[in-house]
């Protein structure tokens, strides 16, 4: 529950509960009665509790309205530069009146290790008694193998070991399967293998080995996953709550949304400290699907009292939820908290505080002392971002995970090229939603950027001023709604492809990186991927292109340009690099061909030669490197200084079994070409957008849907979209 709830039984007080991240067990047999029993809860207000409590601990330094830092609640449900101000109050996950005797399993943690192709299982089973001093056992089976654990007369913990061979490893998605255990844990009474079964759990294992390689280098520290001795560049999102009130998010709810960020090339998800730990679906699909998951604990943008009465419960929601997650293989990381030690570095919470605690006993002794105890096996950060020296400062982009949010706060996607991070675990560009998404949440007549129920929809402080100031420099800013809309999506979109791009460059000086964010929790303009009713914007294809496998990127090298090849897949890439550089109107210029053999899981720079990379005319040529799976293109001009000119679309629609196709031709450059499905059919799913045609080119988009619309429709110029349409016009 969210703020102090006291619990009634029958009249009298059972327990007042101020936590909405951790599990509450009361001991409710002096309080029932025979026949009916009652069991009332009195809420109390959660801003108005925060607002006394803040007092009472010493107000510190936090983001937003509200002092979301004295209360153990999801705190972006006080409103965030994305999300609603809802804090919400409520019974939000299961309660149960349970009963047992003898003794209950308390607690199962199975620690799965892998040597070779051995696995190995240590399961710490904590029980409690109910008064019984009787001896029991502890009978485990999994992967075919049955182990059993006797617990001396009295005691309250035990370990099973058991050996399981042959077993095949977990891997992350892209780099093998996701084989998972089941794992069958029984209490047994005290006639041992032939007493009664008193208590059972059931889970799954995979066996993987996870590391985190933090190692001095030339570059400076690396960050860098590595999973069953293997270095895994990640390609990532992150994660935060899925609806303003997340009682209402289901399993298939979280299938859909993993199966979109699948879509997008993700490999792993950052489950962000301002939110919630996530139910056990999320984590058992992303276990099945190879998604890694990396837990902040749930602290954000803030700093936390350490004294009591928050020590105890933050001590108490950590040992709850490590022991509830730590079985699931995809969970690869450990993380103490978002932004909070580099908000004590710069953002003037040293004087503020005057010498109160702030946070870093969690982030540098509780959190690690914890976890040594209860998941020794995976690693941990004291936050994100942080350098693993504390003397250094804990954005450096030499040293581990960097944040970057001058850009988009500040400056121009363009500046995402003068950081090489060793990781970037948050960088991201606003965008509006869907149209349908905005159409069904904003009733605004007429509708403009700046209308009531667009700005209400706009969280974040100068958000469409940063948004236009971002724009201009690629793009003029239209005057007629419908292409602001598709103008801002395009830019959301290229502004990201063009930082994941620049940043794989790097690999493996830099190991990763996780775009803000995937998903939202309503209809707003933001920097999600997957809008607030769940719909794909652009920003989703832009990760699938940035995030493929084989990757070919023209980047600035040493005062020039180069072709960078990142081969992401266990085999080597072999063949031809043609590079070319042409006209507009499809003449090639100038052209070389070169041989390429880039190893499995590494990434090549290829020099161009300057007098192909030298444009005779800047604003009407590209150039242009291809292998025969890959493509990447360089302009030389942003297209608003280009001559870029409105295209010659030959666009025929046909209906499939499964909805439609449509082809698309062209004779002339086409720049960013998109079909905005869901101006037809609001749930209809498009399988590629952002295609850009070289004259001569053709591209087929596949619909998915089941309604029956007149084949014209796709093909209306503000359905059929291209960043051309930004320079010639309105879509009219």
């Amino acid at each position: 529950t969210c703020s102090r709830n006291a619990s009634e039984v029958n009249g009298a007080v059972v327990a007042e509960t101020t936590n909405m991240h951790r599990t509450y067990r009361f001991d409710v047999r002096r309080y029932l009665q025979a026949g009916d029993n009652t069991l009332a809860v009195t809420f109390a207000s959660p801003v108005r509790y925060a607002d006394r409590v803040s007092l009472e601990l010493g107000a510190r330094p936090h983001v937003n309205h509200h002092p979301y830092n004295a209360i153990r609640k999801m705190a972006s449900s006080f409103g965030w530069d994305w999300g609603p101000d809802l804090a919400t109050v409520g019974i939000w996950r299961p309660v149960a009146l349970e009963t047992w005797s003898i003794a209950r399993l308390a607690a199962v943690r199975p620690l799965a290790t892998v040597a070779e192709s051995q696995g190995s299982l240590a399961v710490h089973v904590e029980l409690a008694r109910a008064g019984s001093e009787a001896a029991l056992s502890v009978r485990v089976t999994a992967g075919g193998v049955t182990a059993t654990a006797h617990v001396q007369p009295a005691a309250t913990s035990c370990v099973v070991d058991l050996t399981v061979q042959d077993v095949d490893r977990w891997w992350p998605r892209g780099h093998g399967g996701q084989p998972l255990y089941d794992v069958h844990v029984e209490l047994l009474g005290p006639d041992g293998d032939d007493g009664d079964v008193l208590d059972s759990w059931d889970g799954r294992v995979g066996f993987r080995t996870v590391r985190l390689e933090t190692l001095p280098d030339e570059h400076g520290t690396s960050f860098a996953l590595v999973v069953n001795d293997r270095p895994v560049f990640v390609k990532g999102a992150n994660w935060i709550p899925d609806d303003a009130f997340p009682h209402r998010v289901t399993r298939e709810r979280y299938a859909e949304r993993i199966a979109q960020a699948q879509e997008a090339g993700v490999n792993l998800l950052r489950v962000w400290g301002g939110g919630i730990f996530e139910s056990d679906d999320f984590y058992d699909l992303c276990d099945e699907r190879g998604v890694m998951t990396w837990q902040d604990f749930l602290f954000a943008c803030a700093a936390y009292a350490e004294e009591e009465p928050m020590r105890s419960q933050v001590e108490a929601e950590v040992r709850d939820n490590v022991t509830r997650l730590m079985p699931h293989p995809s969970l690869v990381l450990w993380n103490g908290g978002n932004e909070n030690i580099w908000g004590h570095a710069d953002w003037g919470w040293q004087s503020r505080l005057d010498g109160k605690s702030w946070g870093l006993g969690y982030y540098l002794e509780l959190f690690p002392r914890i976890l040594a105890e209860l998941d020794p096996d995976r690693p941990y950060s004291p936050g994100s971002p942080w350098s693993p020296n504390a003397e250094r400062h804990p954005n450096d982009p030499d040293h581990g995970t960097m944040h970057i949010w001058d850009v988009w706060n500040d400056r121009d996607y363009s500046v995402y090229r003068e950081y090489v991070p060793r990781f970037c675990s948050e960088f991201g560009w606003q965008g509006p939603p869907t149209m349908s998404t905005l159409r069904a949440a904003v009733s605004d007549d007429p509708m403009t950027p700046e209308s009531p129920g667009m700005l209400v929809h706009q969280k974040a402080i100068s958000g469409n001023d940063k948004l236009t100031s971002g724009l201009v420099t690629h793009l003029p800013v239209p005057d007629v709604f419908d292409d602001w809309h598709w103008a801002m999506s395009l830019n959301q979109a290229r502004a990201i492809r063009f930082g994941i791009e620049h940043f794989r460059s790097w690999s493996p000086r830099c190991a990763g990186t996780i775009v803000w964010q995937l998903n939202d929790c309503w209809p707003v303009t933001s920097w999600a991927a997957v809008d607030g009713y769940g719909r794909r914007k652009p920003l989703l294809y832009a990760l699938a292109h940035a995030y493929a496998d084989r990757l070919v990127t023209i980047q600035p090298r040493d005062g020039g340009l180069a072709a960078v090849l990142v081969n992401d897949t266990d085999e080597p890439w072999r063949g031809g690099l043609v590079l070319t550089r042409q006209s507009y109107d499809g003449q090639t210029l100038q052209r070389e061909e070169r041989d390429i053999d880039v190893p499995p899981r590494a990434t090549a720079t290829v020099p161009l030669d300057r007098v192909l990379a030298t444009p005779g005319d800047e604003k009407s040529e590209l150039l242009v490197a291809r292998t025969e799976d890959a493509r990447g293109l360089w302009f030389f001009a942003e297209d608003r200084d280009s001559l870029l000119t409105a295209p010659a679309l030959d666009a025929v629609a046909e209906r499939t079994d499964d909805g439609y196709s449509i082809r698309v031709g062209t004779d002339s450059l086409v720049r960013d070409l998109a079909l905005l499905v869901d101006k037809v059919v609001p749930d209809a799913v498009v399988d590629d957008m952002l295609v850009t045609l070289l004259p001569g080119e053709h591209v087929v988009f596949t619909v998915a849907t089941g309604a029956d619309v007149p084949l014209e429709r796709w093909l209306a110029p503000e359905v059929l979209r291209n960043a051309n349409q930004l320079l010639a016009g309105s879509s009219d």
